[in-house]
């Protein structure tokens, strides 16, 4: 009987039966020296070819389009920062970070305009958080194969630079103002909206990730990182935050990034991604090669604060386990959980379900379908079935 609940010691009594199979060799390349150090910046192993970012199948303008983290390849919480998500709307900008500029005007005592070697003179953090688009995946199919197909638009990181209500404190912020209009410098001046009330509590302006400078595509010389909420607010090559009375209702807010309901209605600002996870091992296009113990291992992350705990099924959801959190679980970021579980050659339908510390419960896409419809493209955190067949093949268990 298939069940999840296996201890460390049976893992290792298998992996001792294994090692006594065959003798251990001295393979060639213990025999030789290796490639000298000489590489200006590292870069994974040859051998690593499957963890890579990818377009979605179908899309073939990279100039306005998206490319995933292979959730499925990788450990932890922590996104390379080469293989973190990409969303652009008009592609990627080469900017001279000497000739860049970021001003903050409107309703302020003191309209301000930063060069990037002033901003890196404000007191500085290194908080981490996730960022996931808010169509991470759509409520319609087809569906993706992969992890990465399914909910590669989510990738976290430590990030470094200035918290906005730094720079507000210091450009005087007038009591009238109520909204922050975030402008990037990219072709499409990507803007959106952001309240008050989150600009003075937890967003970033951030100049490095994973201790080094922005990459291009994730807005170099600098960008947004606003916590919890979906990420095309994250205004990457920031350029301009206006600060008015009012949101500006803008294109990215208006025609894009609203939410279609049942009754017709359009519903704007929804601001905040919700409580979510995903199991990442095994997913789609895994094998398990051999009956006995495996673990189960993925990520959970909510908007809205803290994970407090997952839990996990191989029956489709008629019974629940709690995994285990890999400390420290923080606020608005990655968490990865992990459970044992028992495969005997049966078909099972696995599946993970993350509950935050406001105690909302990651929702069954039927249970989304009630609330919103099957108009809804955006926000959709409802809980993804892998199914193991009798052979261990994995696939989507929606498919």
């Amino acid at each position: 009987m298939a069940g999840i609940g296996a201890s460390a010691k049976a893992l290792t009594a298998q992996a001792s039966e294994a090692a006594q199979l065959e003798p251990l060799t001295i393979p060639e390349w213990t025999k030789s020296w290796g490639a000298p150090t000489a590489s200006p910046y590292g870069k994974p192993s040859e051998f690593e070819t499957l963890a890579i970012r990818n377009m979605y199948p179908g899309l073939t303008e990279p100039m306005s389009a998206y490319s995933t983290t292979p959730l499925q390849e990788l450990d932890g919480a922590i996104t390379p920062n080469g293989l973190f998500y990409e969303r652009h709307h008009a592609g990627v900008p080469a900017i001279d970070p000497e000739q860049h500029k970021l001003v903050i005007h409107g309703l302020v005592d003191r309209p301000l305009m930063f060069s990037m070697d002033e901003l890196r003179q404000f007191p500085s953090v290194s908080p981490i958080f996730f960022i996931e688009c808010s169509g991470n995946p759509s409520f319609l199919p087809p569906y993706g194969k992969t992890a990465a197909e399914v909910s590669g638009l989510v990738s976290c990181a430590q990030w470094t630079g200035v918290w906005l209500k730094t720079i507000l404190e210091h450009a005087g912020v007038q009591p009238s103002a109520t909204w922050i209009i975030a402008e990037g410098a990219d072709g499409a001046a990507m803007t959106r909206s952001i309240p008050m009330e989150k600009c003075l509590d937890d967003v970033l302006v951030a100049y490095s990730q994973n201790g080094e400078r922005l990459r291009p595509e994730q807005g170099y010389p600098v960008r947004l990182v606003i916590p919890g909420y979906e990420g095309n607010m994250s205004i990457k090559w920031l350029r301009r935050l206006h600060v008015t009375a009012q949101p500006g209702h803008t294109r990215e807010e208006t025609a894009k990034y609203t939410d279609l309901m049942a009754d017709g209605r359009s519903r704007e600002f929804s601001f905040v991604m919700e409580c979510k996870s995903i199991v990442t091992y095994p997913s789609g296009t895994h094998k398990l090669s051999r009956k006995g113990t495996h673990e189960m291992r993925g990520i959970a992350w909510s908007g809205n604060g803290k994970i407090t705990h997952v839990d996990v099924s191989i029956d489709g959801g008629n019974t629940w386990h709690e995994a285990v959190l890999q400390e420290p679980v923080m606020s608005k970021a990655l968490t990865a959980f992990r459970a044992p579980f028992e495969w005997d050659g049966e078909e099972l339908i696995i599946m993970s379900r993350a509950v935050d510390e406001t105690g909302y419960v990651q929702p069954t896409l039927e249970q989304m379908v009630a609330a919103r419809g099957k108009n809804s493209f955006y926000h959709n955190n409802s809980i993804q079935p892998w199914k193991v067949s009798a052979n261990g093949e994995v696939t989507n268990g929606r498919a």
